[in-house]
């Protein structure tokens, strides 16, 4: 009989920082889903709405910055987001070539209606770790 050590069990997916990070964010987001429910918004539609409602009149670069979301990805979302009136685009007072974005009425109510949501999500994924790790979790992040 061979005995194996704790290296060969910590090999493979186990300690492929990669895969474990995108197991985390299945788990994360599968919390996200069920506490923000089918017709909620979903976590990149809450990001843009939140980065709105902080300082209006962002445009779709500043929002790229502030989202971490990349530029086609955005320019989609956002598209996607004034049809369904969430949001509303004007010239930038800035760049005349910009679009700014603000929240509109629809997107202003459904923002405050997903923060409680969004805030069960974030105590129940950080409910995963212990107490003392949680601030050098976030810190990390």
């Amino acid at each position: 009989m061979v005995k194996s050590s704790n290296k060969a069990r910590r090999g493979g997916l186990a300690a492929s920082p990669s895969h474990l990070m995108h197991r985390a964010l299945q788990l994360a987001l599968d919390i996200y889903a069920e506490e923000a429910g089918s017709d909620g918004l979903t976590q990149r539609q809450f990001a843009v709405l939140e980065a709105v409602s902080h300082r209006s009149g962002l445009t779709q670069t500043d929002l790229v910055r502030a989202t971490g979301i990349d530029r086609s990805t955005l320019a989609d979302l956002v598209a996607r987001m004034t049809t369904k009136g969430l949001l509303e685009r004007e010239r930038s007072t800035i760049d005349a070539r910009a679009k700014a974005v603000r929240l509109s009425e629809a997107g202003a109510a459904a923002l405050e209606a997903a923060r409680p949501k969004v805030e069960a999500a974030d105590k129940r994924i950080l409910a995963l770790l212990p107490k003392a790790k949680r601030d050098g979790f976030l810190a990390r992040l």
